[in-house]
């Protein structure tokens, strides 16, 4: 029966791929763990485990023939064999290759045992070799203290996720406690159907009598009923039945009022038990906060390594239990983060001890619940903080600033500088940073899940996201601005209120209102959403709504604060995913959409709209063709970017080395260039050199294309004065392109 066998291997794999993940994150971690561990105790016990670890991923790979991951897997048994006996003492090569080795076991498990496109071959060589005790070249060593790794993942492969039993058994109670009400409420609607046929039957005697009734009265003259009434039984029956309707009515009366006090009874009981259900299915969704903190162990350490830093990384609060949906949005904005801290916050090991320092720097990821509802994310270290000169310098090379403003910039001014999208301080662009667009997708995530974020400056930084612990339904401030219906998230309204409008005060043009012994500006809604507002008489009082977002308070006057209640968001759908001011939609009991609005946005939208701008405009430039100079020694690799940049849009020219380039640069105009660097003649640090010491071609900026990838050749091309760094290992097309994009 194939189709049983089929079956079969399915749930065969599927097992395997939930086994095998479990096994390579408890090898990753415990080779984080030994290569940071000094003492020889724990170090045994940890090899031991590893050991352990490997053996089972090798049989549970033969089992469903994934060749490539045995081979792997019964490799590494022997390293760790070999280390188990003495012979083999673990060096930062030996850690680098068994880094490498996660990574292929990894993209093995992922492309479910079919050909990755890449050969392991090399990889199985060199850890047969290392097995038999043959040292590997040396690599870079930096004396990391250990790390304090992330909980283990509580999850399944992908797409799956584990739920305790506990929570699964009170959601099937929960479930099973619904037949009571549902039977409850068939009987409701049965009584209604025989309520309804009664009143039917009723309505056609009425139609009736009313015809009789009235032939009657037309007949018999109105002070005689009485007498004929006696002589006529049959013509009395009008009169009979009216007053058996009046009857009637009265007891279909009671009857509604005690179908109305069982509805309600049913309400409130089913009410009762959606409300808990909901709750505990939101509850599974809930997964611990360590989930999210497992990669970030090896990425800091390898990030440290690429940096040429020593650094710890401590995570605390890994228990608490945060929407899978929420930790899922916040990967990426949380790795920015880190990255940014690593690169730019914790200074190298030198520098630091000239400062008085330990050579190693500390980062920290540390999570806290604040109540029933909110979670607060913080990333801090303790390296040189927010140097606010090279925010100036940065501000005022992006057109940001003036001169003059850049150098009387605040530290406050600063920190909100940060997350401006396209800002940097990083002088050059590489794959680790200096795109300016982690600190901006940073605080666009975390206010799209109806978080805030506040950055702090003393002793390092520390970047604190505050966020919701379930996404979904919140409580929500219903109002009306410019003839139309709004919701504010709770979380940012500071306080409702009506004042006279006597006590709205004028002061540099701008309107201002006294609230709790402060001065706050009030702005229209209407006027700020650039909604049409109708001319009306001034109102002796007004509303007012305050919202925060940081350190910011506004006073938005609007039309009417019509209630508070929870309410459902949902989001615009991709051809709408960022709509200025809006945070996502609602609908209302009354099944009115309505928007949900973005807090951070509109704060800042009253600011521009109220204001002008205190700050110079970014210069624009021609929508033109760009001209580009590519300098290649290989053809290869010269027609490869050639062509990309060419079906981006942009005129290429090419050169064969720096002498032929810089050639180019005097005899014609370019926008920018992209190099190599190991070219003859003169490489791509001279010519870059050549151009910054050039006054006509100072300012043109530069890209070195390149396979040089250690950290000392980066400084170089910094020093050298290159605008970006892009290694060949990790080169891609879009990566290319978003720099080029991002210098002209």
């Amino acid at each position: 029966m194939p189709g049983a066998k089929d079956d079969f291997m399915e749930t065969l794999l599927a097992t395997f791929r939930l086994e095998a993940t479990e096994h390579l994150a408890a090898i990753s971690k415990e080779v984080l763990l030994l290569e940071r561990e000094a003492d020889p105790a724990r170090r045994a016990g940890l090899v031991e485990s590893i050991f352990r670890e490997v053996h089972s991923l090798k049989g549970a790979s033969r089992a469903v023939n994934f060749a490539e991951m045995e081979s792997i897997s019964h490799a590494l048994e022997g390293i760790f064999a070999t280390m188990k006996s003495g012979r083999l003492a673990p060096d930062a090569a030996l850690f680098d290759l068994l880094h490498q080795s996660m990574d292929a076991l990894s993209e093995i498990l992922h492309s479910a045992g079919q050909p990755t496109g890449r050969s392991n071959a090399d990889l199985l060589r060199r850890l047969e070799e290392m097995s038999r005790g043959k040292a590997l070249p040396a690599a870079a060593a930096t004396d990391v203290p250990p790390t304090v790794p992330a909980r283990e993942a509580a999850a399944g492969g992908p797409g799956t996720i584990r739920v305790r039993t506990d929570k699964l058994d009170s959601v099937m109670r929960q479930s099973e406690e619904l037949l009571g009400p549902r039977l409850a409420a068939a009987q409701r609607v049965s009584d209604l159907r025989d309520l309804a046929a009664v009143v039917a039957l009723r309505r056609e005697r009425q139609t009736k009598s009313r015809t009789g009734l009235g032939a009657f009265t037309r007949r018999v003259p109105q002070e005689g009923i009485a007498r004929e009434a006696n002589r006529e039984p049959e013509e009395r029956r009008p009169l009979e039945d009216a007053e058996s309707e009046s009857l009637f009515l009265k007891s279909l009366e009671t009857h509604l009022a005690k179908l109305r006090k069982s509805a309600e009874s049913d309400l409130r009981v089913l009410s009762g038990i959606v409300d808990g259900l909901v709750h505990d299915v939101k509850r599974i969704q809930m997964l611990p906060v360590s989930t999210l903190f497992e990669p970030y162990p090896r990425l800091v350490r390898d990030l440290a390594r690429d940096c040429g830093k020593q650094v710890n990384l401590v995570i605390a609060g890994g228990e608490i239990e945060i929407d899978r949906r929420i930790l899922e949005e916040m990967r990426d904005p949380l790795t920015h983060l880190v990255r940014n801290a690593v690169d730019h916050g914790i200074e190298r090991p030198h520098d630091r001890e000239t400062k008085g320092k330990p050579p190693y720097g500390t980062l920290t990821i540390a999570v806290s619940q604040k109540d029933s509802g909110k979670c607060s994310i913080s990333v801090s270290d303790d390296g040189a903080g927010l140097q606010t000169a090279k925010v100036g310098a940065a501000a005022r090379r992006a057109g940001v600033l003036s001169a003059e403003e850049s150098e009387h910039l605040g530290r406050q001014e600063a920190l909100g500088l940060i997350f401006r999208s396209g800002f940097t301080t990083s002088p050059m662009i590489t794959e680790i940073s200096g795109r300016g667009l982690g600190l901006a997708i940073v605080r666009e995530k975390v206010e799209r899940l109806g978080g805030r974020i506040e950055v702090e400056d003393s002793g390092g930084l520390t970047v604190r996201m505050h966020l919701p612990l379930l996404l979904a339904a919140f409580r929500g401030v219903l109002l009306e601005a410019g003839g139309r219906r709004f919701v504010v998230p709770a979380a940012g309204v500071e306080r409702v209120a009506r004042i006279p409008a006597a006590d709205i005060r004028t002061v540099e043009n701008r309107e201002t209102i006294s609230l709790g012994g402060k001065a706050l500006s009030l702005v229209s809604l209407a006027d700020v959403l650039e909604l049409p507002s109708p001319r009306r008489d001034e109102p002796e009082t007004i509303s007012v709504v305050v919202l925060n977002s940081g350190p910011d308070r506004v006073a938005f006057r609007v039309d009417a604060v019509l209630a508070a209640q929870e309410v459902l968001v949902k989001d615009l759908g991709p051809q709408l995913a960022r709509v200025r001011n809006v945070a996502g939609a609602t609908v209302l009991g009354t099944g009115e959409v309505v928007p949900v609005l973005n807090v951070s946005d509109v704060v800042r939208s009253s600011m521009t709209s109220r204001a002008p701008q205190a700050v110079a405009a970014a210069p624009r430039r021609d929508a033109g063709r760009r001209s580009i100079l590519v300098v290649e020694d290989s053809i290869t690799s010269r027609t490869l970017l050639k062509n990309i940049l060419q079906s981006a849009g942009y005129d290429v020219t090419t050169a064969v080395d720096g002498v032929d380039g810089y050639t180019a640069l005097k005899s014609g105009s370019f926008d920018l260039v992209v190099s190599d660097v190991e070219m003859p003649r003169m490489d791509g640090f001279g010519l870059t050199a050549r151009i910054r010491s050039d006054r006509n071609l100072a300012s043109l900026p530069v890209v070195l294309v390149t396979a040089l990838e250690t950290q000392e050749h980066r400084e170089r091309g910094i020093d050298v004065g290159a605008n970006a760094y892009i290694v060949k290992s990790s080169f891609d097309q879009s990566n290319l392109l978003e720099v080029v994009r991002r210098l002209i």
